[in-house]
């Protein structure tokens, strides 16, 4: 099992910048893969970015590209979300998943999600 802990999330006005961690623990062999995804209230789940343990190849989704940038310090087993110009929509639960295969796979492994709330 993976276990995956987020944090860094919290309340910012827009403009602002934000840093997530995910904590990866546990089979951290089976982490080929780390994402972040998130949730805004009524809205499906959105991909936003992903990067490959081995490589630190990066996958960013459509939201994210310019803005935000995935990072990942082997040493510490943590993979960092860094968030610059923080918009109201980019308001959302934010969650990282890992998963044993690659890129492009699906995510098996959840963690419980960190609140990003981004006043205008």
């Amino acid at each position: 099992q993976v276990q995956l802990v987020e944090s860094g999330g919290g309340l910012v006005q827009a403009g602002d910048s934000l840093r997530l961690s995910c904590a990866v623990s546990g089979r951290t062999f089976s982490s080929n893969a780390v994402g972040w995804f998130r949730r805004a209230p009524g809205k499906e789940r959105e991909f936003v970015a992903a990067i490959k343990w081995s490589s630190g190849y990066t996958q960013y989704g459509d939201s994210a590209k310019g803005r935000f940038s995935i990072s990942r310090d082997n040493a510490k087993n943590l993979v960092y979300l860094q968030m610059n110009s923080l918009k109201p929509e980019d308001t959302a639960a934010y969650y990282c998943a890992a998963n044993p295969y690659g890129l492009g796979y699906p995510y098996v492994y959840w963690g419980q999600g960190t609140q990003v709330t981004v006043s205008s």
